[in-house]
């Protein structure tokens, strides 16, 4: 009893200080609101009657704190993609992972700690596929009395690629859990909420960039569509990363790049060109031959200033073929971090924790094989065969409050059964993932090494993984198998890349290390939707460290809850022991 009370007494303290900080406030109301395009109008969930939603602005290292009312008529949580939340996994908003939804008409109070990131991160809809319609731009400018590490750019656009359903995006999702299958894929994509000339009804709508000749921009790129990874393009104009994941990257000038769904990219565009209309496009690349996909192409017109007939219709960038793998992973592996005095990094060098995780695509059965599924059984997806199952309570709220019987303990390190992944045939009964709600249990401050490793069942898929509570080093990525001898010698270990979402590619491989110096329970899973909805996802548990600093926060006072805490003792604690119940005592 003494251990409940004694945590008791600290979660009232700590509704003192977290009401009675003050820190930048914002205000977020959830609701619906009706929106026209591809010549239809429909209620589409917005913040704030936005579509796209709010931008955010911030400085490195600030807290921000945002009130999220739940107007609408679904349950919501809104995620703050790339924000580590050191030590507060509370407000990081994945639905039963570590929180429970919002429910219509409540409010939640949601801090965000910044630490080290610096650049562009975004915001977005965590439960279901509402992210669809609800999300926006975090801008994070270096602290005050500190400047970017190249020249100063004369102007800042965000610029935010999505996807547009002509139906009900709920109903989407519904079709598809019921189907078994793929569900229908969008009507259009889009940039800065608008689709382009190239679609009907939306011409006159379509997102214009005015650009003066001589005068260099940074556009602030971020993929929020649902399903797709995009290759993005201007026409007549090479453009320079500089920065991605909130990380610095060393300057790489490309005429084209593609950007996963949670990527962000910093791009320097100079307007060095003729003055003229070129055409700013995207387009989907896939190689998911057991999907359907959206093969249309959103555009924005990149407009010059002064007295001139421009081309009609706008010049037209190069995009390469939908199925361009190599020119996916050639991309990947040319990112490097600026890795300069002002802006060191940190690779973990000695790894204490290794991890290898396989990423498939699965099937189960259905009932007189009747889904829309390959063979008429139902889709899912895994992480070393396992397919993530939901819990009702989330994980975070079992963990801190010692619930018995509301996640497993032992997700593998290694799949269970090694064979050769990108076959291009494999045996059907490796098809059958299992279905769990397990953890991987880190201890805190351990390095780790983690090798994703796609799979060809189903004929596989690249697979944008991104995991919260942290960033990692990109320090290796090839096609095939990954070879535990020669590929490591190969990793770049002096300037890689620090991201939060990064591409697997189909029949590849990727290395990532970081470390896990962040307790709480935190979430990893592909961004394609579609494949988290089916199961491609993980959860790290980092344990607490020893001091006061090392150790989760107090939960919020309006933390939405799908359990009501009872007193736990500290022979409860014991039976579960310290990886269930932080608050585990050794036994006398």
């Amino acid at each position: 009893m003494k251990v409940y009370i004694s945590k008791i007494l600290g979660f009232l303290l700590s509704l003192f200080f977290y009401h009675c900080q003050a820190f930048p406030h914002y205000k977020f109301v959830v609701k619906e609101v009706p929106y026209t395009r591809l010549c239809s109008t429909k209620n589409i969930l917005t913040v704030n009657g936005k579509y796209p939603g709010p931008t955010l602005y911030v400085h490195k290292g600030d807290t921000i704190v945002v009130d999220v009312y739940n107007r609408g008529k679904y349950n919501i949580t809104i995620h703050w993609h790339g924000v580590k939340q050191p030590r507060n996994p509370w407000t990081d908003g994945p639905a039963y992972i570590t929180q429970c939804p919002i429910a219509p008409g409540a409010k939640f109070r949601q801090k965000i700690i910044l630490t080290t990131e610096e650049g562009t991160l975004w915001w977005h809809a965590h439960s279901d596929w509402l992210r669809a319609t609800v999300y926006g731009a975090m801008i994070i400018y270096p602290k005050l009395g500190t400047s970017y590490p190249f020249a100063k750019p004369d102007a800042e656009i965000p610029i935010l690629l999505g996807d547009w359903w002509i139906q009900d995006i709920v109903e989407v999702v519904d079709e598809l859990l019921l189907s078994g299958g793929q569900g229908n894929y969008s009507n259009a994509f889009t940039i800065n909420g608008q689709p382009g000339d190239l679609y009907p009804c939306s011409k006159q709508d379509t997102f214009r960039l005015k650009v003066e000749r001589g005068l260099t921009y940074l556009l602030r790129i971020i993929n929020s569509a649902v399903q797709d990874m995009l290759f993005f393009s201007i026409a007549g104009h090479n453009v320079t990363l500089v920065g991605s994941d909130a990380s610095y990257l060393k300057p790489l000038e490309r005429s084209f790049f593609v950007i996963s769904p949670g990527q962000t990219f910093d791009v320097l565009l100079e307007a060095n060109q003729s003055p003229n209309h070129y055409y700013m496009a995207a387009k989907a690349y896939t190689v998911a031959v057991q999907t359907t996909f959206d093969n249309t192409t959103t555009t924005a017109i990149v407009e010059y200033s002064g007295n001139y007939t421009p081309s009609s219709p706008p010049l037209f960038p190069y995009l390469p073929e939908f199925n361009d793998t190599h020119a996916t992973v050639n991309f990947t592996g040319s990112l490097r971090s600026l890795a300069d005095k002002e802006h060191p990094i940190d690779v973990p060098m000695e790894i204490n924790t290794y991890l290898f995780y396989t990423l498939s695509m699965n099937t189960v059965p259905c009932s007189n094989y009747s889904c829309s599924g390959p063979n008429g059984w139902r889709f899912r997806a895994s992480v070393n065969n396992i397919t993530f199952v939901d819990p009702e309570i989330d994980i975070l709220e079992a963990y801190y409050y010692c619930i018995p019987g509301v996640f497993g303990t032992w997700f593998p390190d290694f799949p269970l059964l090694f064979y050769n992944f990108t076959a291009l045939s494999l045996p059907t009964n490796l098809l059958m993932p299992t279905l769990g709600t397990e953890v991987k249990i880190l201890e805190y401050n351990s390095t780790v090494e983690l090798v994703f490793q796609g799979t060809n069942l189903l004929k596989g898929s690249d697979h944008p993984m991104h995991l919260h509570g942290f960033s990692f080093y990109v320090v290796g990525v090839g096609l095939g198998n990954f070879d535990h001898e020669i590929d490591p010698l190969k990793y770049n270990l002096v300037d890689p890349p620090l991201s939060n979402t990064i591409i697997v590619p189909d029949n590849g491989w990727l290395t990532i290390r970081f470390k896990a110096n962040n307790p709480g329970v935190w979430y990893m899973h592909c961004h394609f939707d579609r494949h988290m909805l089916w199961g491609m996802d993980a959860v790290f548990l980092v344990k607490n460290g020893e001091s006061p600093d090392a150790k989760v926060s107090l939960p919020p006072s309006d933390m939405p809850s799908c359990y009501k805490p009872v007193p736990i003792t500290s022979k409860v604690a014991n039976s579960l022991g310290p990886d269930i119940c932080p608050i585990y005592v050794e036994k006398k």
